[in-house]
């Protein structure tokens, strides 16, 4: 059969390669569809794509002849070696100014490198974000593309059409930066997306095993938060989630196994705050609390060893802490978007990727994991404040976290006093605190570093980026340490 050349062409037919295909498709594109395992390419093109403007190809050069100059080629394959192993199969099949885009969920330096090594060769290489699982890749996703700026007017007119949209018709997609700015953005969306479903598990756990509330009653506060400020797709799907039943009428939820799994974005976004010295606490909590989830059998054996406070029923009125609880994952929610975009902007700073933050805010407002009524605020914030360095600093934020902290009080105090864990919330508090903290105790530890190793510290009297030495015990020299780091 003759087909009409290719707009692009897609290497991969897993759950989110084939849902893109059909998207694109669904919006008037010619798709060009490949996989190593070309059995999975016959099971494609007779049945989900049958009848529909898609190219079942079974190799590459096939797949090549297929496109439109300059051709398009996307990689939904596993990060890593992968991704790697099939750029290399394809370079020497394509020309100077032909295009490779990666869609999975490659980590950021690799793209970085693949840029440099692409555009060496007369390539043009885009490294993008994609989120919005099965559903969203096939009815519109969150698209975070960066890379070989020249290749955007290429890709474009696709990613737009077949992005998620906002309420007022905006696509959710954008040129995010250089290098690798396309796949650190999705990484920081993971990271945060890591913290939101921990600090949902923990309100869960406060409500259910400090309230004594049940299923359905849980589900009836998380449908009601999803009319208001929280208003979102967890919030809406773990209201699902705790109405559930199965075939036999039983809640699925608690027929569950207490062990999380993560694939590396979480680790990923928290390693890059530390390696950029950012305080990056509550992704990094939501990251170690999964971490000690899979810690299943050791938990059992010391939930009969380690003593804790006595289960007694709540005494309140429950009424009341639901709404404490509500305005302290609203809280905690702020100070991890606060700490993402630190990251972001510490990182850009580095690259010089230049990233508008209210764009990134736009794009993550449908269609992605994390999409949230709340998004729409941020994007204000850095729409009239660019140079924002603190999303807390927003006088939009500073009102809210004013109006919230007694309830976030009131339940990390819960927390500690029930012996249930909130680690993500309470950390928040705890940054939150030491963020809007003038003096903290670092004085005394400069003191301890200079004290064993001569560290040096500078002084409230002199002015910053002078540094000195006291010898503490006087029997050490003036000898001081050059390193000096946060």
């Amino acid at each position: 059969m003759n087909h009409p050349p290719s707009d692009i062409a897609v290497i991969g037919l897993a759950v989110m390669g084939e849902n893109l295909i059909l998207n694109m498709a669904n919006h008037g594109f010619t798709v060009t569809a490949y996989n190593r395992t070309t059995a999975k390419v016959d099971e494609f093109i007779k049945g989900r794509a049958a009848g529909k403007t898609i190219i079942g190809t079974y190799s590459l050069p096939e797949l090549v002849a297929t496109l439109k100059r300059p051709r398009r080629v996307m990689i939904m394959v596993k990060a890593g070696s992968p991704v790697d192993a099939v750029i290399e199969q394809l370079v020497p099949l394509l020309e100077p100014g032909d295009i490779i885009i990666d869609g999975g969920n490659s980590h950021y330096p690799d793209s970085e490198r693949r840029v440099k090594k692409l555009e060496a060769s007369g390539l043009l290489y885009i490294g993008t974000g994609v989120s919005g699982g099965e559903e969203g890749a096939l009815l519109g996703p969150s698209i975070m593309p960066g890379g070989s700026k020249e290749a955007w007017p290429h890709i474009k007119s696709i990613f737009q059409a077949i992005a998620a949209k906002t309420d007022k018709g905006e696509p959710c997609c954008e040129w995010v930066g250089g290098g690798g700015a396309g796949h650190f953005v999705k990484m920081v969306h993971n990271g945060i997306e890591y913290g939101d479903m921990q600090m949902i598990c923990e309100v869960y756990q406060l409500m259910k095993q400090g309230l004594g509330m049940s299923n359905e009653e849980m589900a009836a506060v998380f449908k009601e938060w999803n009319e208001g400020v929280l208003d979102s797709y967890l919030i809406e799907i773990t209201r699902d989630i705790l109405g559930y039943r199965d075939e036999e009428g039983r809640e699925v939820v608690d027929l569950i196994l207490d062990a999380a799994g993560q694939k590396g974005t979480g680790k990923w976004t928290v390693l890059a705050a530390l390696d950029s010295g950012q305080p990056l606490t509550l992704i990094g909590e939501a990251v170690f609390a999964r971490c000690l989830s899979a810690l299943k059998d050791e938990r059992d054996a010391a939930s009969k060893v380690l003593p804790g406070p006595a289960a007694k029923p709540f005494k309140g009125n429950r009424a009341t802490m639901i709404k404490h609880l509500m305005q302290a994952l609203y809280a905690s929610k702020i100070a991890s978007y606060a700490q993402g975009y630190q990251l972001m902007r510490a990182v850009s700073n580095q690259y010089a990727w230049n990233l508008n933050y209210g764009a990134i805010a736009l794009m993550w407002r449908g269609g992605c994991i994390i999409r949230s009524a709340f998004l729409g605020n941020i994007k204000k914030a850095f729409d009239k404040n660019p140079e924002l360095t603190n999303l807390l600093l927003d006088p939009f934020f500073t009102r809210a976290m004013r109006k919230a902290q007694t309830s976030w009080r009131k339940v990390v105090a819960l927390s500690a006093s029930t012996g249930i864990p909130a680690p993500a919330i309470s950390s928040a508090l705890a940054y939150y605190d030491g963020y809007r903290t003038a003096r903290l105790p670092a004085n005394l530890l400069q003191a301890q570093r200079d004290y064993f190793g001569a560290h040096t510290y500078e002084r409230v009297d002199r002015s910053r980026g002078t540094y000195f030495h006291t010898n503490w015990t006087g029997r050490g020299g003036t000898t001081a340490s050059t390193a000096y780091s946060c």
